[in-house]
């Protein structure tokens, strides 16, 4: 099974995915406007877990899932472009997401480098349930593997974008970017102070769009 996971990775990373980015990015202004960070709730995580369920995302219990996943297409790549980058900590079978997270990615990439002509980190993408489980013996921080607030990250739809390394402003910019999303019911977020990241759920329903891009210079 560990040579299916492999060739399926494989083939996944030789064909990534292209994605044009063209709609759900909010109007995002020139200058500061103060927000507040977007912290996280016991609501809004079994929120996650609800929206999971209700687009029928199963909780991705080993490598051998990850690999059936990407042959259908239902997980991909982590996108590259304008500088989008994993950590390097993070390993190379855990470097994929569903293919609407795929599309937030390359929208949100696009609009930050446009802004601030740098790349933004991915910390964290898909995990399984053999994995949190051994992340809860080594971090009592951990989310659970199972239940109403099980880590999200086992539905393959949410990622965590790093903090270190942003300015004020960067930081600023990304609520300002992300907060009307929420709003919209297309995601939600999380802003974590002791991993120092956004933690952020992407839902089905971005893939259907809204409006065009627009960076604010």
């Amino acid at each position: 099974m560990e040579s299916a996971a492999v060739a399926a990775q494989s083939q996944a990373e030789a064909n990534p995915p292209v994605y044009s980015a063209s709609m759900n990015v909010p109007q995002i202004p020139l200058h500061p406007i103060n927000l507040p960070p977007l912290r996280g709730t016991h609501e809004s995580l079994v929120r996650q877990n609800q929206r999971a369920d209700l687009e029928g995302l199963a909780r991705i219990q080993d490598d051998a899932d990850i690999a059936a996943l990407l042959r259908n297409g239902r997980l991909v790549s982590l996108p590259t472009a304008y500088g989008l980058h994993a950590d390097p900590r993070l390993p190379a079978n855990r470097r994929y997401c569903r293919p609407f997270t795929a599309k937030f990615l390359a929208d949100l990439s696009r609009a930050y480098y446009t802004r601030f002509h740098s790349g933004l980190q991915i910390n964290s993408a898909v995990r399984t349930v053999e994995y949190q489980r051994h992340l809860l013996r080594i971090n009592g921080n951990a989310a659970p593997a199972d239940g109403d607030i099980a880590s999200p990250h086992l539905t393959g739809a949410t990622i965590d974008i790093a903090k270190k390394g942003l300015s004020p402003l960067e930081v600023e910019w990304m609520r300002a970017y992300l907060l009307p999303l929420e709003r919209d019911g297309k995601l939600d977020v999380e802003e974590e102070f002791y991993q120092s990241c956004f933690h952020i759920s992407v839902y089905a329903n971005y893939m259907a769009g809204t409006q065009r891009a627009s960076t604010g210079g």
